[in-house]
């Protein structure tokens, strides 16, 4: 039975990160002292559910952490420096440091650390989440033993749900658009004017016209979707903003 530590103090230990080249020692009162973090740890850089759901939310969710007292978010996993770092860059993550446990010091003395033999990959984290502040747990969440590699509460919307529980959720925004497109430029103005994050997808780079029409069922661009909703051109967008997103906002205020 994986211990829930809250009230104790994260283990003291040094861990080993390589920037511009060079190793650099960090000490664990660097990493926590005097500071609010977000911690979650995973089996494994390059994984599934690592790659595809854990990082990339915590990644999305962290300015909206910081409007709630969160100063840093961390990724530990039992991989060395070399690996967490390519790992981050092909993520493209930006707001998330990546810290490798490569001995596996601090993934044990948090009693975390598991056989993953029967994958090959030997000792790795359970997958877990904890919110620190000046060093001392203040909140955990462990993933439930059963077999596999379970994941439920040690993602970032479970956190930031205890964290500030009336807080509304980002919205996920993807903008269909592609390059010279003057209408797809006046989108992405009204969502950044919006304050509203957005991720851009460009036409023959990260997909097909025929990737358009199947999910869009449309030819033109830009194409608009929120929350899995397809919202439509520029115009449309525009009218959302002043229609149903106006009311949610005055709704949360």
């Amino acid at each position: 039975m994986f211990e829930n530590k809250e009230g104790q103090r994260v283990p003291a230990v040094t861990f080993r990160t390589r920037e511009d080249s060079q190793w650099r020692d960090v000490s664990s009162e660097e990493i926590f002292g005097g500071k609010r973090v977000a911690v979650f740890s995973l089996p494994g850089a390059f994984t599934p559910t690592c790659s595809s759901s854990h990082v990339p939310r915590f990644d999305q969710l962290a300015n909206t952490f910081s409007k709630y007292g969160v100063d840093e978010i961390v990724c530990i996993s039992v991989n060395d420096a070399f690996v967490m770092n390519e790992w981050r860059d092909s993520q493209a993550i930006e707001n998330v440091t990546f810290l490798p446990d490569g001995n596996g010091d601090f993934t044990e003395k948090m009693g975390m650390l598991i056989g993953k033999e029967d994958l090959g990959f030997g000792k790795r984290s359970w997958r877990y989440s904890m919110l620190v502040k000046d060093g001392v747990i203040e909140k955990m969440f462990v993933e439930p033993e059963e077999p596999g590699d379970p994941y439920g509460v040690s993602d970032a919307d479970t956190m930031l749900s205890w964290l500030a529980p009336e807080a509304p959720k980002p919205l996920d925004v993807t903008v269909l658009s592609r390059g010279g497109c003057p209408h797809c430029v006046r989108a992405k103005g009204l969502l950044r004017d919006a304050g509203i994050d957005f991720e851009a997808l460009e036409l023959n780079k990260h997909y097909t016209d025929r990737s358009l029409r199947a999910l869009a069922d449309a030819t033109s661009l830009p194409q608009v979707f929120i929350n899995g909703e397809r919202i439509g051109g520029a115009d449309d967008l525009e009218a959302w903003l002043a229609g149903p997103y106006r009311a949610r906002q005055q709704e949360a205020a």
